[in-house]
Order: C-alpha cells, then sequence, then structure tokens
C-alpha cells in the first residue's frame, strides 16, 4: 500500500491538489452563502424556514452521496443514461486513487462533485419559500437527487449519453441551473401561490452578504470545474467575474430606467443572472464573448422576471427566471461561441461554423428542462399521498419558523 502511495504521489500536481481542495471549500461556501441570501428575501417569519432547507442539503446530501450519489454519477459504462453501484460507498476508492487526469486524488474530486450536488436542490427552494411541509422537502431532496441531478451528472460529466453524442457543459449550465430552475417552476405551479403575495425582503443587508459569498464561492465553482490549474482555469475565472459584472450593470441601468430608481436588490439579482449564465460556457469561450454573455443575462433574466409576475406565477425568490432561463440562455449561447482555439476539449460553436454543435445543445437544454419540469410536478403529486406537501393556511401566516420549527430568527423582546 505504501509503494503505491509513493507511486502515485509522484504524478500527483501539489498545486491542482491545492487548488480544488480550495475550489471545494468555495462552493460549500455557496450554500451558506444561499441561506443567507434566500433568508433575507423570505418574510421575517420564514428566515429559518428557509435556511434549514439548505443547510439540511449540506448534511443529508452528504450521506447520499458516499452511500451511492458518487457511484450513480461517475461509476458505470460509457454513453449510459446513469451509473451503477460499483462506488457505492465510495468502495474500492483508497488514498492513492487518482482522478482520470492524473493530477489529483480522487477523494478530492468526490469532494469537489459533491459540494455541486449539496447546492443544486437547494436553489429550488427559494421558488416555494414559506409554503412546503419540512418532511415533504426531505423526501423531494432525496429523490429529485436521485432521478433528476444524478443522471444528468452523469450523462455529461460521467461520460454519459450526452456527452458521447456531442453535448458539453462547463460548470452546470444544464445538470445545475436548467434542471433546479425549471424544477423551481414546476414546484410554484404545484403549490400555487402564497396567502400574503406582498410580502417584502426582512434583511437587504443580509441579501448582500449572501450574494457576496455567492459570487466569491462561484470563482471556485466556475475555475474549479477545470479540475486542475491551467490557463482554461484562469479563463474560466476572469469570464466569470467579467459576465457578472457586465450583469449586474445591464439589470441595474434596465430597472433603473423602467422605475425611475436603482434598486439593490436588483442590481444583487442580476448579479446571479450572470453568474449562472456564464456557468456552462466559462471554461469554453474566448473573453471578448464574456461581456456579451453577461448583458444578454441581465437582459434576458431581468425580462424573464417581468414575464414571471405578469404571468402571476409566484416563484418567491424567481428562481426560474434567474437560474432556469440563465442556464438555458448560457447553454445556447455556448452553442454559438464556444471555441477550440481556448479549450481544445471543447468545440467549435455556431460563431465558427459548428451548427450542428449549436443545435445538440439547444436540444439538450431543452430536453433537460421539460424533463426537471415534468418530474418534479409528477413528483410532488406523489409525495403528497404520502405527505402533505404544502402547509395550511394558518401555518403559512404564522409562519414556518414557528409553525414547524419552534424558533425565531429574532428575539425582539430582547434588549
Amino acid at each position: 500500500m505504501l509503494a503505491n502511495v509513493l507511486l502515485n504521489a509522484s504524478v500527483l500536481e501539489p498545486g491542482s491538489t491545492a487548488f480544488m481542495l480550495l475550489a471545494a471549500s468555495l462552493v460549500m461556501l455557496m450554500t451558506p452563502g444561499l441561506a443567507l441570501f434566500y433568508g433575507g428575501l423570505a418574510t421575517k417569519r420564514n428566515i429559518l424556514g428557509i435556511m434549514i432547507q439548505s443547510f439540511t442539503s449540506l448534511g443529508w446530501t452528504t450521506v447520499l452521496w458516499v452511500i451511492f450519489g458518487y457511484s450513480l454519477c461517475f461509476s458505470g459504462g460509457a454513453g449510459g443514461i446513469i451509473g451503477n453501484f460499483d462506488k457505492a460507498f465510495l468502495n474500492g476508492v483508497a488514498p492513492s486513487s487518482m482522478y482520470s487526469n492524473g493530477k489529483i486524488p480522487e477523494y478530492v474530486f468526490i469532494a469537489y462533485q459533491m459540494m455541486f450536488a449539496i447546492i443544486t436542490p437547494a436553489l429550488i427552494t427559494g421558488a416555494f419559500v414559506n409554503r412546503v411541509n419540512f418532511k415533504a422537502y426531505l423526501i423531494f431532496l432525496t429523490v429529485w437527487q436521485v432521478l433528476v441531478y444524478y443522471p444528468f451528472v452523469h450523462m455529461i460529466w460521467g461520460g454519459g449519453l450526452l456527452a458521447q453524442w456531442g453535448v458539453i457543459d462547463f460548470a452546470g449550465g444544464i445538470v445545475v441551473h436548467a434542471t433546479a430552475g425549471f424544477a423551481a417552476l414546476a414546484a410554484v405551479f404545484y403549490v400555487g401561490a402564497r396567502v400574503d403575495k406582498n410580502s417584502t425582503p426582512n434583511s437587504i443587508p443580509l441579501v448582500a452578504i449572501g450574494s457576496g459569498l455567492l459570487w466569491f464561492g462561484w470563482y471556485g465553482f466556475n475555475a474549479g470545474s477545470e479540475v486542475a490549474i491551467d490557463t482554461v482555469t484562469s479563463l474560466a475565472f476572469l469570464n466569470t467575474d467579467i459576465a457578472a459584472s457586465f450583469a449586474t450593470m445591464a439589470w441595474l441601468f434596465i430597472e433603473w430606467s423602467r422605475e425611475r430608481k436603482p434598486k439593490f436588490v436588483g442590481l444583487l439579482t442580476g448579479s446571479i443572472a450572470g453568474l449562472a449564465t456564464i456557468t456552462p460556457c466559462a471554461g469554453y469561450v474566448p473573453l471578448w464573448a464574456s461581456p456579451i454573455i453577461g448583458i444578454a443575462a441581465g437582459a434576458t433574466c431581468y425580462l424573464a422576471v417581468q414575464f414571471k409576475n405578469k404571468m402571476k406565477w409566484d416563484d418567491a425568490l424567481d428562481v426560474w427566471g434567474v437560474h432556469g432561463i440563465g442556464g438555458v440562455l448560457g447553454t445556447i449561447l455556448l452553442g454559438v461561441f464556444a471555441s477550440k482555439a481556448v479549450n481544445v476539449a471543447g468545440t467549435d460553436g455556431l460563431w465558427l461554423g459548428g451548427g450542428t454543435f449549436f443545435w445538440k445543445q439547444v436540444i439538450a437544454v431543452i430536453g433537460a428542462s421539460v424533463y426537471a419540469f415534468i418530474f418534479t410536478y409528477l413528483m410532488l403529486i406523489i409525495i403528497n399521498a404520502i405527505t402533505p406537501v404544502k402547509i395550511s393556511a394558518e401555518d403559512e401566516k404564522q409562519g414556518l419558523d414557528m409553525a414547524l420549527h419552534g424558533e425565531k430568527a429574532y428575539d425582539e423582546g430582547a434588549l
């Protein structure tokens, strides 16, 4: 065993390993950041109710990932829809085991990918804030990962069906944002509107702290997806920041021109839209494309949120408009701007004559979105037959914090 460890240590890249440990830590930080972001946007009676859902994913998703999640995502034959149980309970993975690129231990890759699995279903919770029972959420968290998230991870990042077909997704436009965003929309349709539709954020400073942590963590989310330190890593890092910044300003100016006042929550929401949209593109598109992608993200996601409001879809925290539409838009723009000149592991997009690749991206992201929507809606019907999904009107008026958890975010009686 010692000889094997020494042998593998001789090819291991300490710099890449250290970077990937840092990237995994940054992606982990995004889940508490999301809890703060959503917690600030929620009403005072529902801060803990939304935050506990994110932190529960930190714990329960890790359990699922170790038992069978990693195995279903990253084991099994090429070209399949989902993996097998060969690596259940991390069977066969030793300290000397290396990730397939030969640069980092497999343990590090397991940890990094686990952080993606944690945050993806947590994104959905912002859509049905203050309306869903915690027991139903636990069932939802489990089943949605197994039958939506794991298959798309395997099909795209695990060498499965879509990867074999030629679909690419650098850090999760399809795998994370499109699936979560359209699952959120299905949940909104199923649980219906809130009793109090005029609820306002309880703490905009909390939203700012959460969005800042998300932006910070997104560097690990996108740059870390190269799973090494090289020129693509630096490209993904800078593309991420540029697109987010342009989207932030695009949203700010569009909303300012329409409402005659610059809105801080809008600015923060625009940054998340830009980050979600650049995610599939970050390591595959040239630097000059990121401002275009960012402006498109700010404008398109803003219009999507306005359309949602016009249709009276009660997506409380705009998960569909920001993450769902952002993921779809980013995946399509990847089909336009992708360039093998910046990443030989990618391909050329429509801009460089890759029309076939463009249509593969369009078909894949639409198919993933439709599947996530339909499956989520049907799953909620089944869960409701086991335990009520939606809380009562009385509990909703009282707020999830006291009605379900018996706690308050703030002790209003304290001096």
